[in-house]
């Protein structure tokens, strides 16, 4: 498995925190038996900054449901310029194209946020959507939200401001972990919305000069939420309220 993209820095940080598969929410919806029927199969594994879970067009041997992690999903051009057009946490998988009848990836994964994920591999987990309805439903319901994010954030990189674009990625980010901390250099976070380090300087110190956030050395504190979402477009709302239609009793609101 290839460790790291060049272009994303790595951090060998990893959040302490205790560990249970219902830290995914996912996982936390299946029926109690599916659940333990799964159990012995799922692998704890970390997950560090930069990590390249399977390279794009490379097959799909495994999917991981995170947990105190967040992984991008990246499209690049030929050219090495990359934007982010979708992020998955503590509410999803990652992998979805193996259970919807692809086995390779049409993105790159990276791993943007350091913690930690379980790993199942891909064959077990067709065999649970192909046999198990409570399962099936619940992944393409969650599939139907992502689609959600992946064509809401084409719509907001190519309509909203740098510091609109960053309140959605903060506010998405602090959604899906378990603090107001996260772990995100200003190249990381250019690089996933695909635009120049020098706008997400000058767009965070706004942020920063307004008390909203705290910003050092590649660790930003989220200050006053509630200011934050009063800076950010409509597209964050948009993706949230669809991911707490289709997955109601997963999403922490």
């Amino acid at each position: 498995m290839p460790t790291a993209h060049p272009h994303i820095p790595h951090i060998p940080h990893i959040p302490h925190i205790p560990h249970s598969a219902h830290q995914n929410h996912l996982l936390a919806a299946l029926p109690t038996d599916e659940l333990e029927q799964l159990h012995s199969h799922l692998e704890l594994v970390p997950m560090l900054m930069g990590e390249v879970l399977c390279e794009h067009d490379y097959k799909l041997n495994h999917v991981f449901f995170p947990t105190t992690s967040i992984v991008s999903l990246l499209n690049f051009t030929k050219d090495g310029k990359s934007t982010e057009i979708a992020m998955v946490g503590n509410e999803g998988i990652v992998g979805v194209s193996l259970f919807m009848g692809g086995n390779t990836m049409p993105n790159l994964p990276v791993v943007q946020s350091p913690g930690y994920a379980y790993r199942l591999k891909g064959h077990l987990l067709k065999q649970e959507f192909n046999h198990v309805m409570p399962m099936q439903h619940l992944l393409l319901r969650y599939t139907h939200a992502l689609l959600t994010q992946i064509a809401q954030t084409a719509v907001c990189n190519r309509h909203h401001s740098v510091e609109q674009q960053l309140c959605r990625l903060l506010l998405l980010c602090l959604d899906r972990l378990p603090s107001n901390e996260l772990t995100m250099t200003q190249e990381l976070i250019a690089n996933m919305l695909g635009v120049r380090r020098e706008g997400i300087t000058e767009a965070a110190g706004k942020l920063q000069r307004a008390d909203i956030v705290y910003y050092h050395r590649g660790h930003i504190t989220v200050l006053d939420r509630l200011c934050l979402e009063t800076k950010v477009c409509e597209c964050y709302k948009v993706v949230k309220k669809e991911y707490d239609r289709l997955l109601p009793d997963m999403i922490a609101t």
